[in-house]
C-alpha cells in the first residue's frame, strides 16, 4: 500500500449546515483501506482533489473502480430479475394476475430504461444481463408461485422487447 502511516495527525470538524464533518489535517495518520473503509474513501477523494498523487493508494482505488462499473451491471440484472419473474407469474399463473405485477413490470421497464441511459456501455451486454437474470427470476417465480421447476423454460423464452415492451394491462383502459 503506497499510505503513509508514521505521520500524525489530528481531526478538526467543519460544520456544512445542521451537519458536521471530519476535515482531515496533515497530523493525522492515512486510514488504511482494510481497517476504516469509509475514512479510506473520503481521505482518498481528498487526496485526488488536492493534488497528493504521492499519498493516493492506486491499487485499491482502481479496485473499487472496477466494482463500481460491475455494480452498474448488477443493479440492470436485479432490476430484470424483477422484470421476468413478474412475467414468468404472469405467464404461468393467469388466475392470479393483478394490477400489481403489472405496475411493477412498468415500473421496473422505467428503472431498466433509466439505468441503461445512465450507462449506455451496458447496452452491448444486454443479452448476458437478461440471461443472468432469468436463472434468477426463475427460481424465485418457482418458489412464489408453488409451481415445479421443470415448468419453467431452463432458457429465457423472453427477448429483450418481450421484456421491455409487451404490454401487461388489466384495466381496459391501461395503455
Amino acid at each position: 500500500m503506497s499510505i503513509s502511516d508514521s505521520k500524525p495527525r489530528q481531526e478538526k470538524t467543519a460544520s456544512v449546515g445542521p451537519v458536521k464533518r471530519a476535515v482531515l489535517t496533515a497530523a493525522q495518520p492515512l486510514t488504511r483501506y482494510d481497517e476504516d473503509f469509509a475514512r479510506w474513501a473520503f481521505e482518498q477523494a481528498k487526496a485526488l482533489r488536492n493534488g497528493d498523487f504521492a499519498g493516493l493508494d492506486i491499487e485499491n482505488i482502481a479496485e473499487e473502480l472496477e466494482t463500481l462499473g460491475r455494480d452498474e451491471f448488477n443493479k440492470l440484472e436485479s432490476i430484470l430479475t424483477v422484470i421476468v419473474m413478474h412475467m414468468l407469474k404472469w405467464d404461468h399463473q393467469p388466475e392470479r394476475r393483478s394490477r400489481s405485477w403489472a405496475i411493477t413490470i412498468r415500473i421496473q421497464r422505467r428503472h431498466a430504461a433509466k439505468q441503461i441511459q445512465g450507462n449506455p456501455s451496458l447496452k452491448p451486454k444486454l443479452s448476458e444481463a437478461l440471461a443472468e437474470a432469468y436463472e434468477t427470476a426463475r427460481l424465485t417465480a418457482a418458489n412464489e408461485t408453488g409451481l415445479p421447476m421443470r415448468g419453467f423454460p431452463p432458457e429465457c423464452p423472453y427477448t429483450w422487447a418481450d421484456v421491455t415492451e409487451r404490454p401487461f394491462a388489466i384495466d381496459p383502459d391501461d395503455a
